[in-house]
């Protein structure tokens, strides 16, 4: 459905270490810049983060949550504390199991160093 996601960033230098340490969790190499972006490519997709266009701060959007499927609860752990370590800060429950309408989901949130929410999702074989 999505060609690439876009994220504004205040930090582009701290966001990339941040990102850089998130994606290589899922085998997904640094950051390639492109002026003032990075891009993380992978086969189903692409992810940027840039410093607005306008010049102005980049902001997070209230409410606005990215989700990024895992393979496994080890590496949505891994990526949470990836993010972590570089920059970024734990948001909502702990890393953990939660009960929804569509079943049994393991989720791990996190923002980033500007504050965009990315929640790793592992959802169990049925």
């Amino acid at each position: 459905m999505f060609s690439h996601v876009m994220v504004g960033v205040n930090d582009l230098e701290a966001s990339k270490t941040f990102y850089d340490a998130l994606f290589a969790t899922l085998g997904i190499g640094p950051g390639v810049a492109n002026k003032n972006r990075y891009f993380y490519r992978s086969p189903s997709g692409t992810f940027g983060i840039t410093t607005p266009s306008n010049g102005e701060s980049a902001t997070h959007g209230n409410g606005s949550t990215i989700g990024l499927s895992m393979q496994s609860t080890e590496q949505a752990d891994a990526f949470h504390a990836a993010g972590v370590a570089n920059g970024g800060s734990s948001c909502e429950d702990p890393p953990g199991w939660r009960e929804a309408a569509s079943g049994k989901l393991y989720l791990a949130y996190l923002r980033d160093p500007t504050g965009n929410k990315i929640c790793a999702l592992h959802r169990p074989a049925k």
